[in-house]
């Protein structure tokens, strides 16, 4: 299918979803031809949200690994396919299970809250699972004085611990792409556009934050942009968010916060963008790569998982 058309790729996309009774969940961070096809668009708490009700009898998962295995959690009996296999998180991998099942070991009276951007293995050791839109309502709905173990974002646990007075323990662990955005970049970029908003993902370090505007998960920065009377916005986040921030305000003008290291002006992430529309067409056909869990570990994953969502929907969230 590789030298055909796009258009006839989706055609055949379209065909198999329908004869496979299939979903395509897509995150914020893909391309746009892949957000254009599916079936949701949304981060990461809408995606577990939508997996856990849909109908379906494949999921497809378009994001990476740990969304893959988020939804097989939910969904034990479903089979959840990935485009590839490879596309794996920089956050995660900074969580290894055994270190951080030694870490929970060391500190038995303290509840452990894990950002959904780690694996089933950690989330298996772990009371309840956050994402960034729901981590500081889930973090507020404890006792102030709940001793509380926070991973693996230290970025996003700082930013938490400052707007609510906690003093959780962090995991020391980050997000390559969140990492990475240049200060000194964003500044330059607010003098050349001196009534741009600056817009930031929590996971950002602090000094990026601290010169935001507005800072949010992905969800909560596309709203942002959608209600805000400003034109021009500055995102520090993945870039791949930009698509749909442009479908729903194209009179707007959003610009990509540029990383340190490159001469890029943009920060992508290079798992995310390991997804394509060949992949996708090609993991539908052949149901696969699919997602396995192993059912000990799943069965005790599912649990912070599930609290999530219920305090969520109790939140309103």
């Amino acid at each position: 299918m590789g030298n055909q058309s796009g258009e006839s790729l989706k055609e055949a996309i379209d065909r198999l979803r329908k004869e496979k009774n299939a979903v395509i969940l897509a995150h914020y961070y893909q391309t746009g031809d892949i957000q254009d096809i599916a079936d949701c668009v949304g981060d990461s708490l809408a995606l577990a949200q939508w997996a856990a009700k849909t109908d379906a009898d494949i999921i497809v998962l378009c994001g990476v690994h740990f969304m893959g295995e988020t939804a097989k959690i939910l969904c034990p009996d479903k089979k959840v396919l990935v485009p590839d296999l490879a596309a794996g998180c920089s956050l995660a991998d900074s969580c290894p299970v055994p270190a951080f099942a030694e870490f929970v070991r060391q500190h038995p009276d303290h509840t452990v809250i894990s950002y959904v951007n780690t694996t089933a293995a950690v989330k298996a050791v772990t009371d309840v699972v956050v994402t960034s839109t729901n981590a500081r309502q889930i973090v507020e709905s404890f006792p102030q004085d709940a001793k509380i173990i926070f991973a693996p974002d230290r970025n996003l646990g700082n930013y938490i611990n400052s707007l609510t007075g906690r003093k959780m323990l962090l995991w020391d662990g980050a997000c390559h792409v969140h990492e990475k955005f240049s200060l000194e970049k964003i500044l330059e970029l607010k003098r050349e556009y001196l009534d741009a908003e600056i817009i930031t993902h929590p996971e950002c370090k602090r000094p990026v934050i601290q010169v935001s505007d507005f800072v949010g998960s992905t969800a909560a920065l596309i709203s942002y942009t959608m209600r805000s009377d400003k034109q021009q916005f500055i995102v520090a986040t993945e870039s791949g968010v930009i698509h749909d921030m442009r479908k729903k305000s194209p009179d707007k003008l959003f610009i990509p916060a540029p990383p340190n290291d490159s001469t890029c002006a943009c920060n992508e992430c290079n798992f995310m963008r390991l997804n394509t529309m060949e992949k996708l067409y090609s993991c539908l056909k052949n149901e696969a790569p699919e997602i396995c869990v192993d059912k000990a570990i799943g069965d005790k994953a599912v649990l912070p998982v599930k609290r999530m969502l219920e305090l969520s929907a109790q939140l309103g969230l």
